[in-house]
């Protein structure tokens, strides 16, 4: 999960009061988040210039705090301490609002058409009369970084650009054009570049060398000009040095330009809801208006609440607590979801309404996840679950474990994520296209494919460990998933048992037994090969040396939701 890292000062203040160490982390667990570490800028540079000096009493103390993934809006001190004021009481839920502008007095940004070649969304906003001082402005600036290395995955999806907006004039145009056409003075450079020059000339920076490959190969770059033809960026490399801002800024320029417009509209919410609290109208944002090629064009940021309903009955049986609808909407209130009850008549729901803030609730079960948040996983009683299935599986999954622990294995848990290639060639299996679960945009390409086998975390877990003393007894019970129509998600999970045995020999005799005594405890007989009222045993041949292991090795995998029926 994201770490922020905030002035504990700094978060007092904002949060209108003080904490001991252990009541903040009571707080933070209350609300979802962990306090991760305590530390000091300074340790931190020592720490990574592996200085051995002594601390000092007067060293900045601050706060590691884990948030959730998807909660942009807590990456930053404003958005934290916000969310932690609504949900201790001390604040409700702030109204976003657009400047009253007509269309006409709008700032414009028209798009070129070539723009679709490489990078084709752009939506903009406009911050004034915003107050700076050095901790709003670092964390400003800080903020962009998280959200760049987090929902806009490293400038692929999404790149923003902030601009001094009085240094500018609009209207403004998104272009893409050759890089020998692009010419300017790039942030923290005294002379003007040409875009493929600037391309060798960050080949040797440390941070931005990272984006290059983003569009370095692509014949023409994405570029913003003002009416002047001053150089806004060259996005998603770098600003121009003409319109940066400084603590000095009073009217902020944010653009955010896209390969995924629906997250540019996420992330120029997440930057303008946060930091509209240092403008003089608290809470006001100026709208931009966006021109494509053809006439079409919108306005952004959209700021406007949606609105759901969600059954109440939905919400207490998901949780195991009986809840009236008035109690309901005040947790959801805690957690900056306004809500209120339902019409009478009929089942009773709660109608929500979801700020800009909180991009994150998109089912009713996120709406019932924050219920339960603000109710207390603490306070909801240790109960059974309705669902004998549930349960039996569970006891199961319990036995399982057991007999296989006692018979020397030690078990492991493994990601459910894999590459492409673990899945398939390394197993000297062949992709049929209908069993296993692609991610769409991987971050990286060692988490490409929700796994359909469980032995594969053995096989690595043995590879990188093939020095150790032998022989190896591993096991894991744990889901694999696989494509299912029938589903309304489209995938099911299968709950499956794996056990390796690596040693100087192959070991096949444990597993086998291994197998026997697990068969043995299910009341599940030995039968012929293809008889399905029992169990058999099949070859399975898979190549070890694709993981790296030089000894044999024995596997055994099956699934084990069938003992279920039986």
């Amino acid at each position: 999960m994201p770490t922020v890292s905030v002035g504990r000062d700094c978060l007092f203040a904002a949060l209108g009061q003080t904490y001991t160490q252990e009541k903040f982390e009571e707080l933070c667990f209350n609300f979802g988040i962990e306090l991760d570490d305590v530390t000091t800028e300074k340790a931190i540079m020592r720490k990574e210039c592996h200085l051995e000096e002594a601390a000092d009493d007067d060293e900045e103390v601050i706060y590691k705090i884990e948030v959730p993934a998807n909660r942009y809006d807590l990456l930053c001190l404003e958005g934290l301490a916000q969310a932690l004021r609504v949900f201790n009481g001390k604040e409700g839920t702030p109204a976003y609002t657009l400047a009253s502008i007509s269309k006409e007095s709008m700032l414009k940004i028209h798009v070129h058409k070539e723009t679709s070649k490489i990078r084709p969304y752009v939506v903009c906003a406009v911050l004034r009369d915003i107050n700076f001082d050095e901790a709003s402005y670092n964390s400003f600036i800080e903020l962009q970084d998280k959200l760049h290395e987090n929902i806009c995955r490293r400038r692929t999806l999404v790149a923003i650009g902030t601009h001094d907006l009085d240094t500018l004039q609009g209207p403004f145009t998104y272009e893409a054009l050759p890089p020998e056409k692009i010419n300017f003075v790039p942030l923290k450079q005294e002379k003007n570049f040409r875009a493929d020059e600037l391309m060798e000339v960050y080949k040797s920076d440390l941070k931005l060398k990272k984006y290059l490959h983003i569009i370095e190969n692509s014949p023409v770059y994405p570029v913003i000009y003002d009416c002047r033809r001053t150089v806004l960026s060259l996005p998603p490399i770098i600003n121009g040095a003409h319109s940066s801002i400084t603590l000095k800024t009073k009217n902020v320029f944010i653009e955010c330009t896209a390969t995924d417009l629906t997250k540019a509209k996420i992330v120029l919410n997440t930057m303008v809801t946060a930091f509209s609290l240092y403008c003089r109208n608290k809470y006001e944002v100026e709208p931009v208006e966006v021109v494509y090629d053809g006439g079409k064009s919108l306005i952004s940021p959209e700021l406007s609440e949606y609105s759901m309903e969600v059954p109440l009955s939905y919400i207490s049986r998901s949780i195991g607590v009986s809840l009236k609808a008035d109690e309901v909407a005040s947790l959801l209130n805690r957690m900056q979801l306004r809500a209120e009850k339902g019409a009478s008549g009929g089942e009773q729901n709660i109608k929500v309404s979801v700020p800009p803030t909180r991009s994150d609730v998109l089912h009713p079960c996120d709406v019932m996840e924050d219920v339960a948040i603000a109710y207390g996983y603490n306070n909801i009683p240790k109960t059974k679950f309705p669902s004998s299935e549930v349960v039996s599986l569970i006891e199961l999954e319990d036995l399982l474990r057991l007999e296989v622990a006692m018979n020397g294995f030690t078990e492991i848990k493994s990601w459910i994520l894999c590459s492409y290639q673990e899945n398939f060639a390394m197993l000297n299996r062949t992709d049929d296209k209908s069993t296993a679960v692609i991610i769409a945009n991987p971050r990286s390409a060692d988490f490409e494919v929700v796994r359909t086998t469980l032995m594969l975390g053995g096989l690595k877990t043995i590879g990188k460990n093939k020095n150790k003393s032998k022989p190896i007894k591993l096991f894991e019970v744990s889901d694999t998933v696989r494509l299912d129509g029938t589903k309304d998600v489209g995938a099911t999970n299968v709950r499956c048992l794996t056990a390796l045995y690596c040693g100087t020999n192959s070991g096949f005799e444990r597993i086998h037994s291994l197998l026997d005594r697990v068969m043995e405890v299910m009341a599940t007989p030995f039968v012929p090969i293809g008889d399905s009222s029992g169990y058999y045993i099949q070859r399975s041949d898979h190549v070890l040396k694709n993981f790296d292991i030089p000894d044999p090795c024995s596997v055994l995998e099956l699934d084990i939701e069938p003992f279920l029926q039986a």
